[in-house]
């Protein structure tokens, strides 16, 4: 397939590849499915994570090292699902980009940034509950608030170092039909040593919180079967059970929603580097992209579930913020048997959470 040489510094630039026009025969389909999932992506992740933040504000106050990655992690996703109204537009456009390359480069900026700001985040909670359980007198101070704080700036800095090279890049792009791309990953093909570079974004970005978090949850899971083994009193009430379930469960959302784009786009760059795949070749890899970052992007809605099986507080705090909305609505006996409903799975939740060890793996 002949490439075109191309000067990535204009905003806007002619097709890089003329000969495929057939990279987007899917914009029929694709400008229904796609604005339905973000708009669900949008409201639930966007609903659930300002929920989250609600019942972590108060907690700031009295700030330790799990509520303040909590709360990184909640803000990531706010911003993140914040950047999604314009990209409903531009699916329900069928793939037309109307409001220029600055704007356009605004919004993957802030779709990028928070999207790996999340990743790392979720890998610094991971590292986090493995030095509560594993290290704690040996590492505490990677646990003190104020080395956290550089931890989470550094986070950020690192995320923002990672993306800010899509400035000097076109993002936009004048397709032969007259309609503008935006984001596209065909926008980029020519970019000098684009395998390369994505291929080592991909191990920065994915391959490395992935061994960590994988690494850091197998020892935890190891360890609680270890305490189990040693108390059968603490195997019988299933709390142990109930901790690994929660460790499994944040280690499948991650594997779930991050692995299928990362492994996609990890193959193609590969296969770009010993060949030239043609354009049948690119369209399956264009709609098989637009697949798995659709399912990438889900996690945000999955995140605040996860905080309400696993972070003591906040179950308790949304079955409180529940109980109340729900006693305005209804009578008094209604309202009261309730409240003793909601008093008992709370008590509940209290028994549940009362080892050391468990507490220390759940997020405090």
């Amino acid at each position: 397939m002949a490439e075109l040489s191309v000067n990535i510094s204009n905003d806007s630039v002619i097709s890089l590849t003329p000969s495929c026009n057939n990279l987007y025969n899917h914009r029929n389909e694709a400008r229904i499915l796609m604005p339905l999932h973000y708009v669900i992506v949008f409201v639930v992740g966007l609903l659930g994570n300002v929920l989250a933040l609600y019942v972590i504000w108060p907690n700031l106050k009295k700030l330790n090292s799990t509520t303040l990655y909590s709360a990184h992690l909640v803000v990531s996703d706010i911003l993140f699902t914040l950047s999604l109204p314009l990209r409903v537009m531009y699916y329900a456009l069928g793939f037309h980009w109307p409001l220029g390359d600055g704007l356009c480069k605004f919004t993957a900026l802030l779709f990028y940034i928070n999207t790996y700001a999340g990743v790392n985040f979720m890998t610094c909670l991971s590292v986090d509950r493995f030095i509560a359980v594993v290290l704690p007198l040996r590492c505490a101070r990677f646990r003190k608030v104020k080395n956290v704080r550089y931890i989470c700036a550094a986070v950020w800095v690192l995320v923002l170092m990672q993306t800010l090279p899509l400035l000097s890049m076109p993002l936009t792009n004048v397709e032969d039909d007259g309609y503008v791309t935006c984001m596209e990953y065909p926008n980029f093909e020519n970019v000098e040593n684009l395998p390369v570079m994505l291929i080592g974004a991909v191990i920065l970005g994915y391959g490395i919180p992935l061994v960590i978090i994988l690494g850091c949850y197998s020892v935890l899971c190891f360890k609680l079967r270890m305490t189990a083994k040693a108390n059968p009193l603490s195997e019988k009430s299933g709390c142990n059970r109930k901790a690994i379930g929660v460790i499994c469960c944040v280690i499948l959302v991650f594997v779930m929603c991050y692995s299928p784009y990362h492994i996609d786009l990890l193959q193609y760059m590969i296969r770009k580097l010993i060949g030239h795949p043609d354009c049948d070749e690119l369209h399956a890899f264009q709609i098989s992209l637009h697949v798995t970052v659709c399912l990438m992007n889900f996690n945000s809605c999955l995140d605040p579930f996860i905080y309400f099986f696993a972070c003591k507080g906040y179950k308790k705090k949304v079955l409180k913020l529940l109980k109340r909305q729900v006693s305005v609505s209804f009578s008094s006996v209604a309202r009261t048997s309730h409240e003793a409903s909601s008093r008992d799975m709370i008590g509940g939740e209290r028994i549940n959470m009362s080892s050391r060890l468990r507490s220390s793996v759940m997020m405090d």
